[in-house]
């Protein structure tokens, strides 16, 4: 087991502190004890924060708000067969393991029990697109090709997964196909197998799906292919899996101030006026975790775009779960966001190349 002991947390803690105790740890789990005894009174995993930032939880609370008071745990006393039953059977990435006492002894982690190493799960980037809000620099240059630090933007993506396991690459390429194509070749040389797919029409971001040339056989990720992101991909599709859902949009909060007061009535009635007061959102962020399933669903060879696909699953109620994305995000639409994120890269990303 890995160094457990540098993930347990006060019961005072905040939720910042266990965000950072999250992503600082292997374990990617924070363990609530209580202090000077060291029993066990919560966890908190990355799918508990999410689901707090959702339901508007600040990051200066208290972790009570958002742990778990009931976890799942193993006994010190119980088998590995014993302990990868369990967490297999209740979906679990980590699980404590306590003493007679329900005092942490240690933690056991899921892909230390596999040894898993790569994942089979599908990636589908879409790549196919014009870039023209992004002229002149997309005139002879595809926007998945356009340098970002030291490397192209897609490289960039493929490389964010491929740290996660992830080795199956999907590309969906249109304009000016054959410069992506005689770049990243079958991806031997990135240590990945790499296939497109060619859309001769715009197609929409799901619409490309339809071209496929086999069904997916488990869970897939579709993503823009003019994204910048450090979220953590093997977090994602859990919480995907976690939600037993068919379908996980990612999301990002997006805050909007009205440049006016707003006027608060009753029929004719004045009841009061908000100042210049900020809105907020969550808006699609453009990454997306899907069940095979969902290809059945897109039609062929027409326009159709992933919003559409999340409609049709809302409309037959099928189960659609939302991914808040709390780490570095860009879109790169617009030439400010090209020379902003060129600006960030470095510190961002660690770029040695």
């Amino acid at each position: 087991m890995k160094n457990w002991k540098q993930i347990l947390i006060p019961p005072t803690a905040s939720i910042l502190r266990a965000i950072e105790t999250i992503d600082q740890g292997a374990l990617q789990i924070a363990l609530v004890v209580e202090d000077g005894t060291g029993r066990l009174l919560g966890t908190i995993t990355d799918g508990d924060v999410r689901r707090g930032i959702l339901r508007g939880v600040a990051l200066d609370r208290s972790v009570a708000e958002i742990m778990n008071t009931d976890p799942i745990t193993a006994s010190s006393q119980d088998t590995q067969e014993k302990i990868l039953a369990t967490m297999k059977m209740r979906r679990l990435q980590q699980i404590p393991i306590l003493d007679a006492d329900g005092l942490v002894i240690g933690v056991q982690v899921l892909t230390d029990l596999l040894r898993a190493g790569q994942k089979d799960n599908w990636v589908v980037l879409m790549a196919g697109g014009l870039g023209t809000r992004l002229a002149p620099l997309t005139n002879d240059t595809p926007k998945p090709l356009l340098k970002v630090g030291s490397k192209p933007l897609l490289e960039t993506i493929m490389q964010n997964f491929i740290e996660y396991g992830f080795h199956k690459f999907y590309l969906s390429v249109n304009y000016k196909a054959e410069m992506i194509r005689d770049y990243f070749g079958d991806g031997s040389r990135f240590g990945v197998e790499i296939r497109y797919v060619h859309e001769d029409k715009r197609m929409g971001t799901a619409g490309a799906l339809s071209l496929l040339p086999e069904r997916p056989e488990q869970t897939f990720f579709v993503m823009n292919g003019d994204l910048l992101t450090k979220v953590n991909f093997q977090q994602l599709l859990d919480f995907h899996h976690e939600h037993g859902a068919l379908g996980t949009m990612c999301v990002r909060e997006y805050d909007f101030q009205i440049p006016y007061g707003v006027v608060k009535t009753d029929k004719h009635r004045l009841m009061g006026i908000v100042e210049k007061p900020v809105e907020h959102f969550f808006v699609n962020a453009g990454i997306y975790v899907l069940e095979p399933e969902c290809v059945d669903l897109i039609p062929q060879d027409a326009f159709y775009d992933m919003p559409s696909l999340f409609d049709q699953l809302i409309a037959q109620e099928s189960e659609t779960s939302v991914f808040p994305i709390r780490e570095y995000w860009m879109d790169i639409g617009q030439i400010a966001d090209y020379e902003r994120a060129n600006g960030e890269f470095a510190e961002v990303f660690d770029d040695r190349d």
